[in-house]
């Protein structure tokens, strides 16, 4: 997001946060209206396009959510979204973007709140891992049938999988993805909601990938010295690779750090080609 859609999913995270700082809000209700509220927007294109028009005026399309959502979803989800047709959007898919991340954030805080979030943030990206290597699961994940039976074909999958082997958190938030990718890959998918976890305890997160695993005394000593290089609590999530032959390669959004016997040994064939 860009400019104005920016500045509003930062208010729209704001208000989230002060909202769910009542105890008494229940996240995963919360979380399951801000899912369908996504939805709708997905499916109506006029209306998300009448609700992110800046000649429109503000309090009109909040009184339009109001009488939309009122009844339908909590009042809790009807405020968040009608705060956020307040605010001014760059495009009309950006909205649709930000109630989709405040449904996802509002689960991770159920998550938070009953101290599994560690769980889930690792379980999101183990399951990443399993997609990454075996191409039948994510095909039968990632498919084109896009219709309702299509739909609950593939969160059967998901339940069959994960269903007592994960926490229902992770359960909901990739059953989410598979129903409704909105055009991101399954990968990308779990990805960003692995950043999203990592976000809520103000962590970026480093993929890190090693020839043998790495015992508890390395795994200090590297989210230590990622910690001083960055600034910031670094979140590891620890890959096993045995073809990078030694050492470790570690990725942070778009930065690769390469440290591998692999990675040296391509230099070495590139200085003598060269």
């Amino acid at each position: 997001m860009m400019g104005a859609s920016r500045e509003a999913l930062d208010a729209a995270r704001e208000r989230l946060d002060a909202l769910v700082d009542n105890t008494a809000v229940d996240a995963v209700a919360l979380a399951a209206d801000l899912a369908a509220v996504t939805a709708l927007l997905d499916r109506e294109t006029s209306l998300r396009r009448v609700l992110t028009d800046p000649a429109q005026p503000g309090e009109g399309k909040a009184d339009l959510v109001g009488r939309l959502l009122g009844g339908q979803v909590g009042g809790e989800a009807v405020d968040l979204v009608s705060g956020m047709v307040r605010s001014r959007w760059s495009a009309s898919r950006d909205l649709v973007d930000a109630v989709e991340g405040l449904a996802d954030t509002a689960d991770l805080i159920a998550a938070e709140r009953d101290g599994s979030l560690d769980t889930v943030e690792d379980e999101l990206f183990r399951f990443g891992r399993i997609i990454a290597t075996a191409p039948q699961l994510r095909a039968a994940l990632s498919g084109r049938d896009d219709s309702a039976a299509g739909g609950i074909a593939k969160a059967a999958l998901i339940r069959d999988l994960l269903g007592g082997r994960a926490r229902p958190v992770t359960e909901r938030l990739v059953i989410r993805l598979v129903e409704r990718p909105r055009g991101r890959s399954l990968e990308a998918g779990l990805e960003a909601l692995s950043v999203l976890a990592a976000a809520r305890r103000e962590r970026s997160v480093a993929v890190v990938t090693s020839a043998v695993p790495l015992d508890d005394r390395q795994r200090q000593r590297l989210g230590d010295a990622l910690a001083r290089l960055y600034g910031r609590q670094i979140q590891l999530n620890l890959d096993v690779d045995p073809a990078v032959l030694g050492g470790i390669s570690v990725r942070i959004g778009d930065e690769v750090i390469h440290g591998t016997v692999a990675d040296r040994l391509d230099e070495v064939n590139r200085r003598m080609a060269g």
